[in-house]
């Protein structure tokens, strides 16, 4: 399997952003569904920060990544 391109982390990063921003407005909410309602709650604010900052880290990545930038490697020498 290929990793992931920085248009697929680009997407995802928005689409939780989105998320974020639909929970921020509610946290839950009610549709007709024509014969009752059905009650309906969005996913937890704290997975969704943990889901953003993953994603923000990826699209960084990547993002250096592409431009040539270079990727720090530390090497820790055991005594």
């Amino acid at each position: 399997m290929a990793g992931i391109t920085l248009a697929q982390a680009q997407a995802q990063l928005a689409a939780w952003l989105a998320a974020s921003s639909a929970v921020a407005i509610s946290q839950a909410y009610e549709i007709d569904t024509g014969n009752g309602s059905r009650k309906l709650t969005r996913a937890d604010a704290a997975e969704i920060r943990q889901q953003v900052t993953f994603w923000d880290q990826q699209v960084k990545s990547l993002t250096a990544a592409a431009s040539g930038g270079r990727r720090r490697v530390r090497y820790v020498v055991p005594e």
